[in-house]
């Protein structure tokens, strides 16, 4: 479906094993290629729904300057929104299980950014997702953190993990956006590139 495409080296710009299984499943060819310790911070005034863009034009930025004529980039960035307040990765348990007890019992907002790049054309979209935590027991939030480690992911949790099985009550768009990489308009996009 994606013939158009086998003229692209496809380098996906994560070393995340959940972003590596969804662009997987879309049949499309793919090596990951990673810079290490690109600056994800972002200007601080920006709305909340803007930032994982934000940060997914950084990255690329990273990028650009190498890509060759013949390469297409995919990268992303996956931010928690709740409250006009921005969640990114937990440096600390303290800040996974602060940030677990934020989003307890209330809604919260999903939203994964991706670019896809080549030499002369790019592509950013966002896409957001809403999902409602039941109320979390501090003995659940601490069971988690301790056995799931959630330091790799954005609002300190995985929906596809324990977590999301007992804790999430409902879920309003795509859940593989939850994940990561919103793998249905990400095709979309492909299709049309």
């Amino acid at each position: 479906m994606l013939e158009h495409l086998k003229k692209y080296q496809v380098l996906l710009a994560s070393n995340s094993p959940r972003r590596q299984e969804l662009l997987s499943q879309i049949g499309l060819p793919f090596r990951t290629y990673v810079i290490p310790g690109i600056d994800e911070s972002y200007p601080t005034e920006l709305s909340d729904d803007e930032v994982a863009a934000f940060i997914t034009q950084k990255k690329a930025s990273a990028y650009l300057p190498s890509l060759s004529d013949d390469q297409m980039l995919v990268v992303a960035d996956t931010v928690v929104r709740i409250n006009g307040k921005v969640l990114g990765k937990p440096k600390s348990r303290a800040e996974a299980v602060e940030m677990l007890l934020l989003l307890s019992g209330k809604e919260h907002v999903v939203t994964t950014a991706f670019g896809v790049y080549t030499k002369d054309k790019s592509v950013v979209e966002s896409v957001h997702t809403e999902v409602q935590f039941t109320t979390l027991s501090s003995e659940m939030i601490d069971f988690y953190v301790d056995c799931y480690k959630p330091y790799d992911k954005a609002g300190s949790y995985g929906i596809q993990e324990w977590i999301g099985a007992v804790g999430i009550s409902g879920i309003k768009g795509s859940y593989v956006n939850v994940m990561g990489l919103p793998v249905q308009r990400l095709y979309e996009v492909l299709l049309n590139f």
